[in-house]
C-alpha cells in the first residue's frame, strides 16, 4: 500500500511539476520561444532565431546576400579574429567591433589591393596624420605613397574642431582607419554591412557619396560626361551584380566608376587597388608623375580600349595632360604671388587667419583640382566654367590685392592674354 501511495504522489508531483513548466512556457518571450525554420538556420544561422524579432532588416539583408549563396553565416563573419575584444552575447562569443580583418579571412587579396591604395592609411592620414598608425602601418603605406601617411594632421580640420571633423572630415575619410586589431579600414564603407554587395559597390552614387562637392567634383563631372549619360540612359541593361571573375562588356557596356578603376575586362584582372590605373597625382597643388606613371597610364589605357581606338585613347591624353601641365603653370604663378604678399607682411604665415588665404586655398584645392579631374574625365563644363574660369577670377582677386599693397605684379605672368578695350565682351 505504501509503494503504491508513494508511486502516485510521485506521478502526481510529476505532473503537476510538468504543467508548471506549460505554464512558465507560455509566459516566455516569443524571442526564446519562436525556433527558426531549418532554412532559416541553413541561411542565416541562429543568429536569425533572435535578429528575426530584434533587427529584422540585417536579416533579411544577409538572406539576400552572396554570402548565403556561399554557405556564409552570421557566426562565420562575426567570430573573433585574432586581437579583436569578445563580446559574450547570449551563448556566442562574437568580434565587439567588426573590421577588414573579418572580411580578410575569405577575401585575402582584396584586403592586400585595398591596403596598397590611397582609400587605405593614406585617406585617414589626410584628416589625422600619422598620430593613430603604428610604425610598422607606417612604414608599409609610405613604401606605396610616400609621405602620404607619415604627416601632421590637416590644418583645416584642426581649425574647424572635433564634432566637425568627426561626423564631416572622417564619414568619408575612415575608409583607412586603423583599428586596434591592427587592420586597416572598413569594407562595408563600399559594399554594405549584410548585404554585402558587388552590385552596390560599382554604382557612381556610391562612390560620389565621397567622391563629389568642390574639391573632388568626381561624380559630378562622370554625371555630364559621355560615359555617364550612357549608363543613366541604359543602366536597366547593365549586369552591375555580375560576377567579378567573369565581367565582360556585355555586363558593363560603358564605365562606371568601377568598370575603369577596379574591375577586370579584356586583358585585365580586377583589383581592389583604386591607385593601380592612375597616372598623375592630381589632387595635390601641382601634379607630378605617379612613380609608377607608365605602369598606371598603360593599365587604364587598356580599359578604355574595350570601347575606343588606341589612336583616340592616346590623342585623348594627349589633350588631359595638356590641361594639367598648364594648371600646375597657373597655380605655381598664383603660389609665388601667394608668397610675396607673405614676404612683404600683407599675409602671416598663419594659415586660414586671413580672408586671402581661403582665396589661395580655393584656388588649388577646388578649382585647380576641378579643371585637371575634368579633362581626364570628359567634363568639359568643369575643365571650363568649374574650373579655369575660375582660376582666372581668382587670379585677378590676388592680382588685385597685392596692387592695392603696392606689389608690382609685372613680373608675374599666369598666361592670361590680356584682351584689348575694343574685344567683345
Amino acid at each position: 500500500m505504501r509503494s503504491f501511495r508513494s508511486i502516485f504522489l510521485a506521478v502526481v508531483i510529476a505532473g503537476g511539476l510538468v504543467i508548471a513548466a506549460f505554464f512558465l512556457s507560455a509566459r516566455r518571450p516569443a524571442v526564446e520561444t519562436e525556433q527558426p525554420t531549418a532554412e532559416l538556420v541553413k541561411a542565416t544561422g541562429k543568429c536569425a532565431s533572435c535578429h528575426r524579432q530584434e533587427t529584422p532588416a540585417i536579416v533579411t539583408a544577409h538572406e539576400r546576400s552572396p554570402h548565403v549563396q556561399e554557405g556564409v553565416n552570421c557566426l562565420d563573419c562575426h567570430r573573433p579574429q585574432k586581437e579583436q575584444d569578445v563580446l559574450e552575447h547570449r551563448g556566442f562569443e562574437i568580434a565587439e567591433s567588426l573590421t577588414s580583418k573579418n572580411c580578410q579571412q575569405c577575401h585575402a587579396d582584396a584586403y592586400r589591393q585595398f591596403t596598397r591604395s590611397r582609400h587605405g592609411a593614406p585617406a585617414w592620414a589626410a584628416v589625422n596624420g600619422s598620430k593613430d598608425f603604428t610604425e610598422e602601418q607606417i612604414e608599409r603605406a609610405e613604401k606605396f605613397h610616400e609621405g602620404a601617411v607619415e604627416r601632421p594632421p590637416n590644418v583645416l580640420a584642426t581649425l574647424e574642431g572635433e564634432a566637425a571633423t568627426n561626423v564631416g572630415c572622417e564619414g568619408c575619410h575612415s575608409i583607412g582607419k586603423p583599428n586596434p586589431d591592427g587592420s586597416i579600414g572598413q569594407c562595408t564603407q563600399c559594399h554594405t554591412r549584410h548585404r554585402a554587395s558587388v552590385e552596390f559597390a560599382r554604382q557612381p552614387r556610391t562612390c560620389g557619396s565621397c567622391h563629389m562637392g568642390p574639391d573632388h567634383s568626381q561624380l559630378e563631372i562622370y554625371r555630364e560626361s559621355k560615359h555617364g549619360v550612357i549608363y543613366s540612359t541604359y543602366k536597366d541593361e547593365f549586369n552591375m551584380d555580375a560576377d567579378p571573375s567573369e565581367l565582360t562588356v556585355e555586363d558593363m557596356p560603358a564605365p562606371t566608376c568601377a568598370t575603369c578603376h577596379m574591375s577586370g575586362q579584356g586583358n585585365l584582372s580586377a583589383t581592389h587597388d583604386v591607385t593601380e590605373r592612375l597616372s598623375w597625382y592630381l589632387f595635390a597643388p601641382v601634379s607630378d608623375k605617379r612613380p609608377t606613371y607608365l605602369q598606371g597610364q598603360a593599365a587604364m589605357k587598356e580599359a578604355c580600349s574595350n570601347c575606343h581606338t588606341q589612336d583616340h585613347t592616346n590623342e585623348y591624353y594627349e589633350d588631359a595632360e595638356a590641361v594639367v601641365r598648364a594648371t600646375n603653370d597657373k597655380v605655381e604663378t598664383f603660389m609665388d604671388l601667394a608668397q610675396k604678399l607673405r614676404d612683404e607682411g600683407v599675409l602671416s604665415e598663419q594659415p586660414f587667419d586671413e580672408e586671402l588665404e581661403f582665396v589661395i586655398f580655393d584656388y588649388w584645392h577646388y578649382y585647380g583640382r576641378t579643371a585637371k579631374h575634368g579633362a581626364f574625365m570628359n567634363g568639359a563644363d568643369y575643365v571650363q566654367w568649374h574650373g579655369n574660369y575660375e582660376l582666372l577670377h581668382y587670379w585677378v582677386k590676388l592680382r588685385d590685392a597685392a596692387k592695392k599693397n603696392g606689389i608690382s605684379v609685372d613680373e608675374y605672368d599666369i598666361g592670361y592674354k590680356t584682351p584689348s578695350a575694343s574685344s567683345s565682351k
